[in-house]
């Protein structure tokens, strides 16, 4: 299959991207999507925890990399170095959420429903491709010169902030359970100080520098899919440590720091 046809399917599958996460947005607004502490009593169909991460997360990291040198070898493309940078960002931040953060995980004897295993899996094979084509194939990221672009240079800087606040708010989350626990408890700490769901806003502002530093429509589309997934969970989070806990603090938001 030739670049411009793949180039054809690449342009199909951000179009649903961009459907579904206007979807996801809307629905998830009405209705929590029902997993972690939103999980139901009557679900019926669910997976432990732990082979649920590993499954639904892992496509992410080898859809990209399968795409990104398969079609370098097939084609004969050498990579640019703001293309492999940004390739190794990607699989750094996937190969911890694929494979390291599901094994630090406390809570591996809860359940996780079977559907958003099966979506997750295909939401993430789909966009890994997509992603990983754009980098490969994008005419700005061919050339060395993009590293001192500015729009790099302050992605970079956005993206390490965003995993750096992402990385934090997972170990403190995992250390409320270390003693054995397996309820909930007010996280307090880093990006907590401020907001409900730091890990949440950490992967936010990732994508968002992630999508700066590529500059292509594929990084644009995933990043506004991440804030339609995860902005509203993180406000139904927010309501429910302020029903679950009266001593919840009350100065801090759900995901923006001061403002919601």
């Amino acid at each position: 299959m030739t670049l411009s046809e793949l180039g054809s399917i690449q342009q199909v599958l951000l179009i649903f991207i961009l459907v579904l996460g206007a979807l996801t947005f809307v629905g998830t607004l009405i209705k929590t999507n029902t997993y972690g502490r939103h999980m139901q009593g009557n679900e019926k169909l669910t997976l432990p925890a732990l082979p649920a991460w590993l499954i639904f997360e892992c496509p992410q990291w080898w859809a990209f990399a399968v795409t990104f040198w398969g079609l370098a070898l097939v084609h004969d493309l050498s990579p640019s170095l703001p293309a492999i940078l940004l390739f190794a960002l990607w699989q750094s931040h996937y190969l911890y959420r694929s494979l390291v953060y599901p094994l630090r995980m406390q809570d591996r004897a809860k359940r996780f429903p079977l559907a958003g295993v099966v979506f997750g899996f295909g939401f993430n094979a789909i966009n890994g491709f997509v992603n990983g084509f754009a980098v490969l194939t994008a005419s700005h990221l061919m050339d060395s010169a993009w590293l001192s672009d500015p729009r790099f240079v302050a992605g970079l800087v956005i993206a390490v902030s965003g995993w750096w606040i992402n990385f934090q708010a997972d170990g403190i989350l995992i250390n409320l359970r270390s003693d054995g626990s397996t309820g909930y408890k007010i996280p307090f700490g880093g990006m907590f100080r401020y907001v409900s769901s730091a890990n949440y806003l950490g992967e936010i502002v990732l994508w968002c520098g992630w999508a700066l530093m590529a500059f292509t429509p594929a990084g644009l589309i995933f990043a506004l899919f991440t804030i339609s997934n995860l902005l509203p969970r993180a406000l139904s989070h927010h309501r429910w440590y302020l029903q679950k806990f009266p001593d919840y603090p009350a100065d801090r938001k759900a995901i923006i720091p001061k403002l919601l």
